[in-house]
């Protein structure tokens, strides 16, 4: 199962980089080419889903692109949040963790992947995984200025 971790500084304490991070329908404002929206409630525990559409920006509010579904599978505010993909093509865990630093924090991105496609999935993996790194590098960056302005709820 491959696995990605990244990181970041964040020049904000926890409760406010939790807050950014959960408020999940402006993610698009920080996530590359994405937007998010929940399903059926606020998406604010165990049990919440969401609904992730990466890709192309189509006029109107659509994406051509990866529907990435949900669940939250662990809800620890203002520490960590564990969601499982359940999606055709993204599946697995994703983790966000946020580590206190004083008054700042550090925010660790982990994906851990359940390639498709066995041999083919496995392959694709090895053309798309820079082009991954490279989106999460600038998400996280743009996430830090975000969560820097975000009020902590």
């Amino acid at each position: 199962m491959p696995e990605l971790v990244e990181r970041v500084e964040v020049a904000a304490p926890p409760e406010r980089v939790w807050a950014a991070l959960t408020d999940w329908t402006r993610q698009g404002e920080w996530m590359l080419a994405t937007d998010v929206e929940t399903v059926g409630g606020p998406a604010q525990g165990v049990g919440g889903r969401l609904a992730a559409r990466t890709g192309l920006p189509l006029p109107g509010r659509a994406r051509l692109g990866i529907l990435d579904t949900m669940v939250i599978t662990a809800w620890d505010p203002p520490r960590r949040v564990e969601v499982q993909h359940t999606g055709r093509l993204v599946r697995g865990p994703g983790i966000f963790e946020i580590e206190p630093r004083g008054e700042q924090s550090t925010f660790v991105w982990t994906e851990r992947l359940d390639l498709p496609y066995g041999v083919l999935g496995r392959v694709g993996w090895v053309l798309v995984r820079p082009f991954a790194l490279l989106g999460i590098r600038w998400s996280l960056r743009r996430f830090a200025d975000f969560a820097r302005g975000q009020r902590a709820g």
